[in-house]
């Protein structure tokens, strides 16, 4: 067999694995209760400090959401309740010597949950913590939202005693997301069965064409 006609298999090897290599490696996400601060008209804003050194003023609202994001950061998904301090502390009168924080704490939804577990309740949970006024917002949230737990390096890991298990799992981008863009239509361009995509597919068939045309190059040479 001449080295021409062994130049077409051999084409169409390296371009098929040049497809395959050059198509995106699912991204990591992470599994983590997110801290937010309540922000302007009742929004939220990813948090610039942990919980534990946050120190809120007297009338903050503090936020907490339990949910799947690509990174450890304002990716994820925001507390689903409004940062609204009087809905949450307005029953709850001054008091000498304390502070009133707003809390939310959202357990998301059942798709991000770990396996074998389901968020202890479906809609957020507000509570008004009265504290001491240099308490931190994790301290707060102890005061209406035991048992905490943490890790070695200080990550809140469970609120409410909600995961039992882990902390900041990282979990591949296959995991289903919802919470992250619950506004994002699905369309019937998704891949619902886990099958080849559509790009990688066009890809494959334009590999196939250019090794089929320098095939039959090869062959009209060799006669």
């Amino acid at each position: 067999m001449s080295r021409r006609r062994l130049a077409a298999p051999s084409l169409l090897l390296a371009l098929f694995l040049g497809v395959l290599l050059s198509s995106p490696a699912a991204a990591a996400g992470y599994r983590y209760w997110s801290f937010w601060d309540g922000a302007a008209a009742g929004g939220w804003t990813y948090a610039t400090q942990g919980p534990s050194l946050a120190r809120p003023a007297d009338g903050a609202v503090q936020g907490f959401r339990f949910a799947v994001s690509k990174d450890a950061s304002a990716d994820a998904a925001k507390p689903r309740v409004a940062a609204d301090f009087a809905a949450i502390c307005g029953a709850t009168p001054a008091a000498d010597g304390k502070k009133r924080v707003a809390l939310v704490v959202d357990f998301g939804i059942p798709a991000d949950s770990p396996s074998g577990e389901t968020p202890p309740q479906d809609a957020p949970r507000t509570a008004c913590a009265q504290v001491a006024p240099d308490a931190s917002a994790a301290e707060a949230l102890a005061a209406v939202a035991k048992p905490l737990r943490y890790n070695s390096s200080a990550l809140l890991c469970a609120i409410s005693g909600y995961p039992r298990q882990g902390c900041g799992d990282q979990i591949s981008e296959s995991h289903p997301n919802p919470s992250a863009h619950p506004t994002t239509p699905t369309t019937a361009a998704d891949d619902k069965d886990g099958g080849p995509s559509l790009s990688l597919l066009a890809g494959i068939a334009a590999v196939i064409a250019l090794a089929a045309a320098a095939f039959w190059q090869s062959r009209r040479r060799s006669r």
